[in-house]
């Protein structure tokens, strides 16, 4: 019977990285320090700085991950002197000279965001989940992520026109229109790229978790179980965590000591746990 590892590693991660196999790692899924937020914990990033800062990273990154592997990068830009921050397109674009493939972006709504209002905007509902990859080739399990068809499907395809059955051409010419009737007697149906889960409100100790729902949808659309999934900004474990409940190995790296020690104690409830900082080992076996 396979086992389940989790490994916890403790330092920058621009270094840790270089200890891990090359094409190893089929799933990223991380939420660096945005520009300018955890000062007292990340010590902060000047947007100006942030692509330099991020791509020695990104580089170590684009070599452990698999060529069927995916990345997704949870992040936002800030708003500063009245004006959005281009730190986020400017990475972007670093990162497809680096040699990404930027495939999608999602957007997660923060449903449960409460209202604001500042003098030129209001108040941040969404963060970018964006997908990069190293080959158009990539590994996705869709049906995975299948949602019900929803009460939309009781009037739409109550009466289906002649035009409804057929993939036609579309009248405004942006090219083929959809063949409605694909969804009839159909119980789920795919869902679109915004996320719709609530941030976390206990904050588990950290400020700035995301909620479990957030990894444990990529991880479903991503990987199977006994694949590796890494977050070289672990903070809180939530990657760790999920990844564990779902059957998949992970690797988890931050360079806070009290964050580690308290993922470390979250996680020995698994049956098979590597604990690495550089050099030491421990092997806690679930009794």
């Amino acid at each position: 019977m396979k086992k389940i590892e989790t490994k916890i590693l403790q330092g920058d991660c621009k270094e840790v990285l270089k200890t891990i196999d090359e094409n190893s790692i089929n799933l990223i899924v991380t939420s660096p320090p945005y520009a300018d937020r955890r000062k007292n914990t990340y010590g902060g990033i000047k947007p100006e700085n942030y692509v330099d800062w991020f791509l020695p990273i990104s580089n170590e990154l684009l070599r452990v991950l698999k060529p069927s592997g995916t990345f997704i990068l949870n992040i936002k830009e800030k708003a500063e002197e009245g004006e959005r921050h281009t730190y986020v397109i400017e990475l972007i674009l670093a990162l497809r000279k680096q040699g990404w493939l930027w495939t999608e972006e999602y957007i997660w709504y923060k449903k449960n965001s409460y209202p604001g209002k500042w003098p030129n905007r209001f108040r941040d509902a969404w963060e970018r989940c964006l997908q990069f990859n190293k080959s158009k080739r990539f590994n996705m399990y869709q049906e995975e992520v299948m949602i019900p068809v929803g009460d939309w499907a009781n009037g739409r395809l109550k009466n289906l026109s002649e035009t409804d059955k057929i993939r036609d051409n579309s009248k405004n010419g942006s090219g083929f229109g959809k063949n409605i009737s694909n969804w009839l007697n159909r119980e789920k149906v795919y869902p679109n790229n915004v996320l719709h889960f609530a941030t976390v409100c206990n904050n588990k100790n950290h400020s700035a978790a995301f909620p479990e729902e957030l990894p444990e949808w990529f991880i479903r659309l991503f990987t199977k179980e006994f694949d590796n999934v890494l977050d070289p900004f672990m903070g809180s474990g939530t990657t760790l965590n999920v990844a564990k409940r779902m059957k998949r190995n992970s690797i988890g790296i931050d360079i806070i000591s009290e964050y580690v020690e308290m993922v470390k104690k979250e996680i020995q409830e698994s049956e098979f746990v590597l604990f690495e900082t550089k050099t030491e080992y421990e092997t806690v076996k679930h009794e």
